[in-house]
């Protein structure tokens, strides 16, 4: 069974993957609303065709910029969020290095921080300032890294001042919201994860990632809890510690309801 499951969502990720690529490529140059559509598209595709069932409560943030603060759990995060509504985002440099995961982060235009040079948050706080003030949202994995999936580990503050670049470089209009999202694991072929299972999904530490993806296209169905917090308004002098806290605080709190209830209102 796992075999078949494999090689018939293989059959499918494939060819959708190869006619995405061209298309983005075109819509990114030629600056259309197809940079946004279509990766909105191939995610409903991919979640579709891996089984993947999406767990909605709250509101995502329309019609305005905004920064989502949001745990991580495994590469998955990308595909699930990517599905609910048109999103980039912020990542590690290496990532823009790693085979084809690398071409189609750049194609959904995913803004890249060095981590190892200290300068290089300036330079990322500009670049996702740019995108907010041209109505942009911008999705910060603000633990830095993934996660196993049971905790939410400390949010990092140093890209929230992406917001506050924003505001300043742009007419008073600008309305920019800081919006916690929590991400959370909580059923596979049906019944809830228990810790022992978590490895299966949450990608993390040194896990290698060719035989995880293989587990995943290899098994069930799985359901994903998606928590959209209360958004946190911005302004120039809202103090980015303070509020990166209070996302990390809600979000922590999300992800610990999710995990006690299992996700128990039907999938999306």
């Amino acid at each position: 069974m796992s075999s078949l499951r494999f090689y018939s969502r293989i059959a499918v990720l494939v060819p959708v993957t190869l006619v995405g690529i061209p298309l983005q490529w075109l819509a990114v140059r030629l600056d259309g609303p197809g940079r946004r559509a279509i990766p909105l598209l191939y995610h409903r595709i991919v979640c579709a065709t891996l089984g993947i069932r999406r767990i909605v409560h709250g509101e995502p943030p329309r019609g305005k910029a905004a920064l989502i603060l949001s745990n991580h759990v495994s590469w998955l995060d990308i595909c699930v969020l990517s599905a609910l509504t048109p999103l980039s985002f912020i990542a590690k440099a290496e990532v823009g290095t790693w085979p084809m995961v690398g071409l189609l982060a750049r194609l959904q235009r995913t803004v890249f921080i060095d981590r190892a040079r200290r300068t290089d948050t300036a330079r990322t706080n500009d670049a996702v300032a740019q995108r907010l003030r041209a109505g942009d949202r911008i999705v910060l994995f603000a633990e830095g890294t993934t996660g196993d999936g049971t905790r939410v580990l400390p949010f990092r503050s140093a890209l929230v001042g992406a917001a506050r670049e924003a505001l300043a470089g742009a007419d008073s209009g600008l309305d920019v919201v800081l919006q916690p999202l929590a991400i959370t694991y909580v059923r596979r072929d049906g019944l809830p994860l228990q810790r022992a299972d978590k490895p299966a999904i949450a990608w993390h530490g040194d896990m290698e990632l060719a035989p995880h993806l293989k587990g995943i296209l290899s098994g069930g169905p799985i359901d994903v809890q998606l928590t959209w917090g209360t958004p946190i308004p911005f302004a120039a002098g809202t103090d980015r510690k303070q509020a990166t806290r209070a996302a990390e605080e809600e979000v922590r709190e999300k992800v610990r309801e999710a995990l006690a209830i299992g996700g128990k209102i039907g999938p999306k």
